[in-house]
């Protein structure tokens, strides 16, 4: 159980700095109670803007199925999941990811026509097939993965790496 803490102003020389419960930062929402699915939400609408934006190449009979997957993969991902790098990726939030890729891949890829002359919708592992299982949330996870492998890298003057390896020091 979190305590509630009262918010004093902050006052900083000459400025004072207003209490917002959340405020954008480099693409990033930053809010006060720590939670992230508010920007996972909104980077899913962003990817379903990109989506409907590349609608024309989607639908085009023309651009093969290979195209459209890398459409995909290099411009509609990439936007509903720019910042992933510091997502902490709670079940809840992998669902509502999957069910994005799901959907935009589902309207691409489908349906299939049976042997028997039959349509049918592709099943959730046949679009993991189709993407070769380098799915939303692999794709975040290798995200998370490269940035830490270049947090690592960096110089231990860097304000980034030096914040990354701070540890609160305990106050009674």
């Amino acid at each position: 159980m979190r305590k509630n803490y009262k918010l004093e102003e902050l006052h900083i020389d000459s400025m004072y700095l207003e209490h917002v419960q959340s405020y954008k930062y480099l693409g990033s929402t930053v809010n006060s109670n720590n939670s992230i699915e508010e920007e996972i939400q909104y980077g899913i609408t962003l990817g379903n803007k990109a989506y409907y934006a590349n609608y024309f190449f989607f639908k085009n009979r023309l651009v093969s199925k290979k195209s459209k997957l890398k459409l995909y993969c290099r411009i509609i991902r990439p936007v509903a999941t720019y910042t992933c790098e510091v997502w902490v990726l709670k079940e809840t939030i992998k669902n509502k990811l999957k069910v994005f890729e799901r959907k935009v891949l589902r309207k691409n890829f489908c349906p299939t026509k049976e042997r028997d002359g039959t349509w049918r919708i592709k099943t959730n592992d046949e679009l993991d097939e189709l993407i070769r299982h380098k799915n939303i949330i692999n794709h975040t996870k290798a995200q998370r993965l490269s940035w830490f492998g270049h947090l690592h890298q960096m110089p231990e003057e860097r304000m980034v790496k030096k914040v990354c390896k701070w540890k609160p020091m305990l106050t009674c």
